[in-house]
């Protein structure tokens, strides 16, 4: 591009960028827009008949003895006045001043005496109830004597009519007990001890949608009229609550609730049904008392005394919907510009892919941040917020991050650093190679593979050192010992005993015994079979003074006829097809222990291998970085080794990389935080790149918690209640994403079968819990032992035997099952939370029965060909 084009391409650039974000900001308003669309219900005029009156404020209850003042109740009582003319109570003893009170206000009374399985307790709200109701004969017009004690089976239909008929005899007004409609019909005796039936109306407990919710309210009605056609009827409580559990097929919201009452008021009025709207305000104490959440969200007013609808004109279930539309968009127009500008060489529909997911991001930030005022929050929820929320934005950012690695793997246009084989140099330009081998107790026969392989190399100038640190049993080293001596002078063996700093002490002893005139030091596995053109297809790259390390994927052999190496070799390849080409793009290769080179000048000058990190290979790739080197990753397979033997070796090896990943963020933290040599890129990777590890701690963690809330859920419903839909949907959500992008870019890079690909992810999976402990331990402890990854099959293992790699993993499936279980008993189906619980249950198992399966898959292999 010329010279005049550049500016022209820029504005080009960022005028593309701000149309982008723009269209995407632009369509989230319009999805908030839409998902907030006024409702039009009938419009009300006039009072309401009657409302179920608990004066209780937000932080008040009388479990606790905490009970509103008589200011309190007067100001309650005047608001509702100007509503309708009548209110319902419930106990004479919680709040004796309510007929009193009511009085000045013109305000009718349907007293309730509470009945319950405490028989003095009963005596005594009975008698309160004569005593007011003679007292106020004026302002108590009808007296209830119990509110659905049947349904709860507190005393026999005996002992409430001894009730029913101990009051009616004292009092002249009417007076009744309140029910719901199935148990009028239940017990037609009740009847006869009444002056009229009570009956409580409750689509929503019923699981019926909304949209049906009138027409079975009418039913319900209409049938008791049927079966008692000479008995007043008054609907003692009907409505919908505002917000909280789904229960069936009824949705609980705002506008819900303001369609149903106001069709309500309409149908009652021509119908002339007398009824009672369930309920005045909000009663936030009630979540304790086993209707789960939405016990505290049936008020017309909320717990501050607001009016939750209108009662003319269109209902917006969330009136603050354009707040938070405009700072989502907002939130996310800089990310969105900065992207899109940024990455104008992917392709348009990547671009919009990302800003998409960046705006979604943003809104699910606002949303999570801004939902929990929509509750009634106790102390233990805004804990587990606190605790969560942290937790929901570390989701959100490893989403992130994975969408971006999704986003450039699918819609580049091309790879921007891409390198393949070189033609071979002449013998007399050829760098001279020093191949280092280190081993530890490997079986000779498959280190002595290794050295055919490399005796076979067609390329002059080399050496290959092969350096045994601290293997004791001679059987095992001097085989291998005499083997290079038959190979030639090129091979020199060196046995080590005792080593300190295991495979990064064996490779700094072979670096001072390097041949003098060696320009690269290569170093590959005892396992590995190199093609012969490994050598000259790749040292060419070495003429370049600025590239330190040429780097060519792990790959494995011997696995296709042996399930458990077929599994575990496709999830290799996952990381060396996607991963090492994304990261590639910016110069941030982790580098590998194995088919490497290394320019020895730049080994040495930058220190030569670490001996603090277990991880010694990707540390030096990126101190190479540091000192301003590039790295070159050729993704042809030049070489290939084995996969683990067993589920214990891949388990141990995924565990030592996931720990010495935390050892070089917390040794060169300020490499990657700070801005220095690293590049931008680099930073990014090397910070994120261990994100998805970082998931799977946060999974382990996050499974224990669940473990604890759900334990607290079975045995003490009254103090753990079912987490909020804030808590579970971003997890659901980053789950299926997660899932989603793995398996596209599996079926688009690595060139396996559908069956391949799916158990690449079971194999995958299994590492989890190996990983998160490798983080855990990596983030609080200093050093662990380098555990060399077994090659070989250890014999004899029974079948009992073959989960004990997998014992922590087996517990955690097992306590997880359990719970599920036992949320099925306690919960059943009944509430959306409690299903969606269950199913992040089930969720959080897959890893761990993962791992037993793959476990098993193991130990059946056994040592089938490959």
């Amino acid at each position: 591009m010329s010279a005049s084009a550049t500016p022209s391409a820029s504005r080009y650039a960022l005028l593309s960028a701000l149309v982008l974000a723009l269209l995407v900001a632009t369509l989230n308003m319009g999805l908030w827009w839409w998902s907030n669309l006024p409702h039009g219900p009938a419009d009300w005029h006039g009072p309401i008949s009657g409302f179920a009156f608990s004066p209780f404020r937000r932080y008040q209850s009388p479990l606790t003895g905490d009970f509103p003042s008589d200011a309190q109740i007067e100001a309650d009582l005047k608001l509702v006045s100007r509503y309708s003319p009548n209110i319902r109570t419930y106990s004479m003893l919680q709040n004796p001043q309510v007929p009193r009170l009511a009085e000045r206000y013109g305000l009718k009374v349907m007293a309730g005496a509470w009945i319950d399985r405490r028989l003095d307790n009963n005596e005594q709200e009975v008698a309160a109830l004569i005593g007011q109701a003679r007292r106020y004969p004026g302002t108590i017009t009808r007296a209830i004597v119990g509110n659905e004690v049947l349904l709860r089976e507190d005393v026999t239909p005996q002992q409430l009519m001894i009730y029913l008929d101990r009051v009616r005899a004292a009092l002249h007004q009417p007076v009744s007990t309140a029910e719901p409609w199935h148990i009028w019909e239940k017990y037609p005796e009740l009847v006869e001890h009444v002056d009229f039936i009570t009956v409580h109306l409750f689509p929503y407990w019923n699981g019926i949608a909304r949209k049906d919710a009138i027409s079975d309210a009418m039913a319900r009605y209409n049938h008791l009229k049927q079966l008692y056609p000479h008995k007043p009827i008054v609907v003692g409580e009907i409505g919908w609550p505002s917000n909280g559990d789904r229960f069936h097929f009824a949705t609980p919201s705002v506008s819900n609730e303001a369609i149903f009452l106001r069709q309500w008021f309409n149908v009652a009025k021509g119908n002339h049904i007398d009824y009672y709207v369930m309920e005045a305000f909000d009663q936030p104490w009630k979540e304790s008392l086993g209707e789960g959440r939405t016990g505290a969200y049936w008020g017309m007013w909320n717990a501050d005394r607001q009016l939750k609808f209108p009662f003319t004109g269109p209902v917006t279930e969330d009136t603050a919907w354009p707040w938070k539309a405009l700072a989502a968009s907002l939130l996310a127009l800089l990310p969105m510009i900065l992207f899109a500008r940024r990455f104008v060489r992917f392709k348009l529909m990547g671009r919009v892919f990302f800003a998409v997911l960046i705006q979604l991001a943003c809104a699910l930030i606002v949303w999570a941040a801004t939902l929990p005022f929509a509750f009634y929050l106790s102390w233990i929820d805004w804990t587990m917020l606190t605790l969560l929320f942290p937790a929901t934005i570390a989701i959100i950012a490893i989403l992130l991050i994975n969408g971006f690695e999704f986003t450039e793997v699918l819609w580049r246009r091309q790879w921007m650093r891409q390198a393949n084989l070189l033609p071979p140099d002449e013998p007399a330009h050829q760098p001279f190679v020093s191949i280092h081998l280190a081993c530890y107790n490997e079986p000779p026969e498959m280190v002595n593979i290794t050295l055919d392989s490399l005796a076979a190399l067609e390329y002059a100038n080399y050496e290959v050192l092969v350096i045994d640190n601290n293997t004791k049993n001679p059987e095992v080293w001097k085989p291998v010992q005499a083997h290079c001596e038959k190979l030639g002078k090129r091979f020199r063996f060196f046995h080590l005993e005792p080593w300190p700093g295991y495979k990064a002490g064996a490779l700094n002893f072979g670096l001072k015994e390097t041949e003098p005139s060696a320009d690269v030091v290569a170093v590959i596995d005892a396992d590995y079979v190199v093609r012969k053109d490994w050598l000259a297809s790749l040292t060419g790259y070495f003429h370049d003074p600025k590239v330190a390390v040429v780097q060519c994927p792990q790959a494995h052999r011997e696995f296709a006829n042996n399930p458990f190496r077929r599994m575990t070799a496709w999830e290799y390849d996952g990381f060396f097809r996607i991963g090492m080409h994304h990261r590639n793009e910016r110069n941030a290769i982790i580098q590998h222990g194995t088919m490497t080179m290394v320019r020895r000048s730049a080994l040495e000058g930058t220190g030569g291998w670490s001996e603090w990190t277990i991880c010694e290979d990707a540390e030096l790739g990126l101190r190479l970085m540091h000192a301003g080197y590039e790295l070159v990753y050729v993704d042809e397979l030049m070489g290939k080794g084995l996969t683990p033997a067993d589920f214990k070796a891949y388990k141990s090896q995924r565990y030592r990389w996931a720990f010495g990943a935390m050892q070089i963020l917390k040794g060169r933290w300020s490499w990657m935080t700070q801005k220095g040599p690293l590049t931008t890129g680099q930073r990014f990777h090397f910070l994120t790149g261990w994100f998805s590890w970082f998931a799977d701690a946060l999974l382990l963690i996050f499974t224990l918690m669940a473990l604890y809330w759900t334990a607290g859920m079975i045995a003490f419903p009254a103090v753990f209640s079912l987490p909020m839909q804030l808590f579970l949907i971003p997890v659901i959500g980053f789950f299926f994403a997660k899932m989603i992008f793995g398996i596209v870019l599996y079926r688009a890079r690595v060139p396996c079968n559908w069956r391949d690909t799916l158990l690449a992810s079971v194999a995958s999976m299994s590492l989890s819990h190996a990983i998160a402990r490798g983080i855990l331990h990596g983030l609080t402890r200093k050093k662990t032992a380098f555990v060399v990854t077994a090659k070989s099959r250890r014999l004899g293992q029974s079948s009992l035997a073959a989960f004990a790699p997998a014992r922590e993993e087996l517990l955690m499936a097992v306590a997880l099952i359990l719970a599920i279980i036992g949320m099925a008993v306690s919960y059943g189906t009944r509430f959306i939370e409690g299903t969606l619980w269950m199913f992040i249950l089930a969720a959080q198992s897959l890893p761990y029965l993962s791992a037993v399966a793959v476990a098993w898959i193991a130990h059946r292999s056994g040592d089938k060909a490959g």
